[in-house]
């Protein structure tokens, strides 16, 4: 077994993906797209903002050859079905430059990773913007796609072309892994990038920082979730408005 830094820490995790090797590789299990990039941005923003918010892309490229902007944000909030929708958009709407023409010149691929269990309880759900008809049949028109992975959830459905990522990041959340199980030499290179002994004093700094927000955040929900129970509302309910999981919930009562 490797000792290894959690993915579940946006420090490691952009330690590791935002190498352009790693970044291609894992776009291409995904969305079966070759990029050409020399460089991954991490904490990426635009210079004139869109709309009444200035998002941060967590890593994002630009094939510029090929015309192909991806994204990879790692979530850590609540809202991140419609948070990062709106990532989404506003990487096509900066584009767009005046009134002309509406068609963005590269197509848009957000890859949202969850490193935490998933209300759906889904592997994977996507957001595909081609038109269809009323017999759900696309026209070909429209490529940009969201498409949302939850590795907690991966399953013997999940494709093949991406489940080994998937249960890589996974095994990673408890600080150690199985390094014979994974064949795939861009994972055992995160492996070795993220191996305990490779992270530096300032990336445990800032996972220190990070673990202790998570536990705070995790608290104040607790207390929220033990309050609602004692006020008797169902366990849907309480993980719908706190996060928190079925087990977490229970156990706290």
């Amino acid at each position: 077994m490797k000792q290894v830094a959690s993915l579940r820490y946006e420090v490691i995790f952009k330690k590791a993906f935002s190498k352009p090797d790693i970044f291609t590789a894992f776009v291409n299990a995904v969305l079966g797209i070759e990029l050409e990039i020399t460089a991954v941005e991490t904490e990426k923003t635009f210079e004139q903002k869109i709309g009444q918010v200035k998002s941060r892309f967590d890593l994002y490229a630009h094939d510029s050859k090929n015309r192909v902007i991806v994204d990879i944000q790692h979530v850590q909030h609540e809202d991140y079905y419609d948070r990062f929708l709106h990532y989404h958009c506003i990487a096509l709407l900066e584009q767009v430059k005046n009134a002309t023409n509406y068609q963005p010149q590269a197509k848009v691929f957000t890859i949202v990773v969850l490193t935490s269990e998933n209300k759906q309880q889904k592997d994977v759900l996507t957001i595909d913007f081609d038109p269809k008809d009323l017999q759900g049949n696309g026209i070909n028109k429209i490529a940009h796609k969201v498409i949302y992975l939850c590795p907690h959830f991966v399953n013997e459905n999940t494709p093949k072309e991406y489940r080994e990522w998937l249960e890589a990041i996974e095994d990673t959340l408890d600080g150690k892994v199985d390094e014979t199980h994974y064949q795939n030499a861009s994972i055992q290179k995160i492996f070795k990038l993220i191996e305990e002994d490779s992270i530096t004093p300032e990336e445990r700094y800032d996972l220190f920082e990070e673990s202790h927000r998570r536990e705070e955040i995790i608290s104040e929900r607790k207390i929220i979730a033990k309050n609602m129970l004692e006020k008797g509302f169902d366990l849907k309910t309480i993980m719908e408005l706190t996060g928190l999981a079925l087990a977490e919930i229970e156990k706290i009562g």
